[in-house]
């Protein structure tokens, strides 16, 4: 009696389709991943070599563009009007933070006005937004 030796397979698994599902997984990814821009003005920070990671989301952002224009949340102001505008909005909160976010080119003498404000306005710090060099 002759028994026939164990079939040796040499096949490999067929990769094609588990390349098909990644390749279309990627796909759907590319097309519902939205990008979020994050701010619309053009501000170029200054840099800072020391400098302490701020996670604040609840804090206000005050921006000041190379122009001299002043936002308030993404709201032009003017100067003369920021201090009402920050008491309005500091009122009610708990957390009485400002961010600044001015462009490298600003004026100094506006900087050192909007930060003077603040303070009157009820600000209890003024973080200055830089980045690393």
């Amino acid at each position: 009696m002759e028994f026939e030796g164990l079939r040796r397979s040499h096949s490999t698994p067929n990769l094609t389709p588990l390349i098909d599902i990644v390749f279309l997984l990627l796909v759907f990814f590319m097309l519902t991943a939205h990008f979020v821009d994050d701010e619309s003005i053009a501000i170029d920070l200054p840099q800072a070599e020391n400098s302490a990671e701020l996670n604040n989301d609840a804090a206000l952002e005050l921006a000041i563009t190379q122009q001299g224009e002043i936002l308030l949340q993404g709201e032009r102001t003017a100067l003369t009007e920021l201090e009402a505008q920050l008491q309005h909005l500091l009122k009610n909160r708990d957390d009485k933070a400002i961010i600044l976010r001015g462009d490298r080119n600003t004026r100094l003498e506006q900087v050192v006005a909007i930060l003077d404000i603040s303070r009157r306005a009820g600000a209890d710090a003024v973080a200055v937004l830089t980045q690393e060099p």
